[in-house]
């Protein structure tokens, strides 16, 4: 069995949404449900999140963009971005939850992780919050891991909107691979199978765009092959995942048409790329209640037992 944390705080409850929004406090409420009556519990590391230093935010986001979040009180950042009092405080503990696993793992404690946190963060830019996300919360990882001296940091992403935050944050750079499986077109428009980086990081951004309607079979195809064919040319010193449980069949948001087994299998795929490096993953997408917090739960099955 791997050491494998949790990591949660009822901070992230905090982050208020309008009546009917689809990213709302109940998705972690099931989850925990989920998690606290299942034989997995006693098995976990419950883990508290460490609050984000502006330090650790600003390197990836501008500090205009910062201290307009830290002031912003509440309304729509954009379109689909709501904030309440509470959202900055919830963002910094979000993006604290996957630096206080890194730094367990590092300090050997754990060898594995799972942050569920709220709001989510693949989408945030630079210099702007949307599609539900402030802080990027696994490009701020990244970071904070090589400065921990995990030279190479390997970022997928299994959520059904390509994650354009964190795509853009690294598409320059050599030292950071992002490999992303997506709904395309859709929300929000970028990750095509023509992104793959610039200058020096031509080739270390590798998108697989699917159709609506994709399900296990071509998730089985991207996660045991072309993602192994990935990880063994780069040899990565850890793996950050950006979990989305909107790819289920049942989420209300997007096409997809994977089931609880293809979940099962994409995270199998994940944990036996590389099997002797750290994993985190933290929580994205994902808005059916039923099929996130069951999604959660063999995603952490597997963190422990597999392989």
């Amino acid at each position: 069995m791997k050491k494998t944390a949790f990591i949660y705080d009822d901070i992230y409850l905090t982050h208020l949404m309008p009546e009917f929004h689809p990213e709302s406090r109940e998705r972690l409420v099931a989850i925990m449900s989920k998690l606290r009556g299942s034989d997995v519990w006693p098995q976990l590391i419950a883990m508290s999140p460490e609050k984000a230093s502006f330090e650790d935010i600003e390197t990836i986001h501008d500090k205009r963009y910062i201290e307009k979040v830290k002031n912003f009180g509440h309304g729509y950042l954009d379109a689909d971005t709501y904030m309440s009092e509470n959202t900055h405080e919830a963002a910094l503990y979000a993006a604290g939850a996957i630096i206080t696993a890194i730094r367990a793992c590092k300090a050997g404690e754990i060898e594995r992780a799972f942050c569920a946190v709220r709001p989510p963060g693949h989408h945030a830019e630079a210099d702007r919050g949307m599609g539900f996300c402030v802080y990027n919360n696994v490009a701020i990882g990244a970071r904070f891991a090589q400065k921990l001296g995990y030279a190479r940091v390997f970022v997928i992403d299994f959520d059904v909107h390509h994650g354009n935050g964190t795509q853009h944050s690294f598409y320059g750079d050599d030292t950071v691979f992002y490999f992303s499986t997506h709904q395309y077109p859709h929300y929000p428009g970028t990750g095509s199978a023509s992104e793959t980086g610039s200058g020096k990081g031509k080739g270390y951004t590798y998108n697989i765009p699917m159709n609506y309607g994709a399900g296990d079979k071509q998730m089985h195809e991207a996660y045991h092959d072309k993602l192994h064919e990935q990880v063994s040319a780069f040899s990565p010193d850890i793996i950050l995942v950006s979990a989305g449980y909107d790819i289920h069949k049942d989420d209300p948001l997007a096409g997809f048409m994977v089931t609880d087994d293809g979940i099962r299998d994409i995270v199998r795929g994940i944990l036996s790329a590389k099997t002797d490096i750290p994993v985190v993953f933290t929580m994205e997408g994902g808005y059916d209640l039923d099929a996130i917090s069951t999604g959660v739960l063999l995603s952490v099955r597997e963190l422990l037992n597999y392989p």
